[in-house]
């Protein structure tokens, strides 16, 4: 099996931009340990990384001996971080694909190219995937589909799902896909695979994703030292608009002087300032090297020493948000 997919996506770009790279920073993402290992090699003095799956944390609990006390390990997810350290950060990275170990084990369930329990649950706990694909209802499913993996053929899909279902659970990845193949056409040479879109929009629902993404913005700006880094990588488009909105709306200054017909508001100071003001790609270099980073984009803040100001999330373009009491 190749090393590719193991290698952190975008983290020399993280060192780069952050060199020196120093002082305490937290991997929200810990997974293997790519970016808390390469930020430790760097010159971290100390890094905390987080996760929600027992999995990376067991794993950690060994290949982190080396580093001893200069690596803290924390169970918990994106909207909990700023509760895993007690000290002002220099730097939060948030990797938002799914990890490596994840996808090679069949028995999780987030791989359509591995037979296995339908599952997908990153904390090994709650509501699962085929919880979701056998209880939901049609019109719950082409939503999830469509707001969550941009599929065009949601509700021919959910459909499909439902006459399936009728007949037997769908317990099974292998199921699911060859549900989702009945339903579009043979992919050309060079597309993604069929269940590509479906695999990640139930993947995003069961364990809430951008509902995390969202907390987790916000405790990072919580836990960040003035001067301190905010690194994220994204995968897909809809993620990195709402990061992209986010780190706008924190770098804008909001409030002004009032008229006869409207009161002055207050001026909030600019909590984050992008740098740079765009994405990042990776470099051919290193998508020849690691394929996984080909729909990679890194975005780069800096904490300002200003206070934190109530934020409206509906400018952020959200999608809408499904939780699992929706379709328990």
């Amino acid at each position: 099996m190749s090393e590719a997919p193991h290698v952190p996506v975008l983290i020399g770009k993280i060192i780069e931009a952050a060199s020196p790279v120093r002082g305490r920073w937290l991997d929200g993402t810990l997974g293997a340990g790519g970016y808390a290992r390469a930020l430790l090699e760097a010159g971290a003095e100390h890094v905390t990384g987080v996760d929600r799956d027992p999995l990376a944390l067991q794993l950690a609990a060994e290949w982190g001996r080396p580093y001893g006390e200069r690596l803290g390990l924390y169970h918990g997810t994106f909207s909990t971080l700023d509760r895993a350290t007690d000290r002002p950060l220099d730097g939060v990275t948030l990797d938002l694909g799914v990890s490596s170990m994840q996808l090679d084990l069949a028995e999780r369930g987030f791989s359509f190219l591995r037979d296995g329990p339908l599952d997908m649950r990153m904390s090994q706990e709650g509501v699962s995937a085929a919880d979701l694909v056998n209880r939901a209802s049609e019109e719950v499913l082409a939503d999830i589909l469509y707001h969550y993996g941009e599929e065009r053929a949601s509700r021919r899909i959910a459909r499909a799902i439902g006459k399936a279902r009728a007949e037997a659970p769908v317990e099974t990845t292998g199921q699911l896909v060859k549900i989702v193949e009945s339903c579009l056409p043979r992919p050309k040479p060079g597309q993604s695979h069929p269940a590509t879109r479906s695999f990640q929009a139930l993947r995003i629902a069961v364990n809430d994703e951008f509902g995390q993404l969202i907390e987790g913005l916000e405790a990072a700006e919580r836990v960040l030292a003035p001067g301190g880094w905010l690194a994220v990588v994204t995968f897909h488009s809809m993620e990195d608009r709402v990061v992209k909105r986010f780190i706008q709306a924190r770098a804008a200054r909001s409030g002004g002087g009032g008229s006869r017909y409207a009161p002055a508001q207050e001026v909030q100071e600019a909590v984050l300032t992008p740098s740079p003001n765009r994405a990042i790609a990776p470099d051919p270099e290193e998508i020849d090297s690691n394929p996984r980073a080909r729909s990679a984009k890194l975005r780069l803040a800096r904490r300002t020493d200003a206070a934190l100001w109530p934020l409206d999330r509906a400018q952020l373009g959200l999608p809408r948000r499904i939780l699992p009491e929706d379709f328990s």
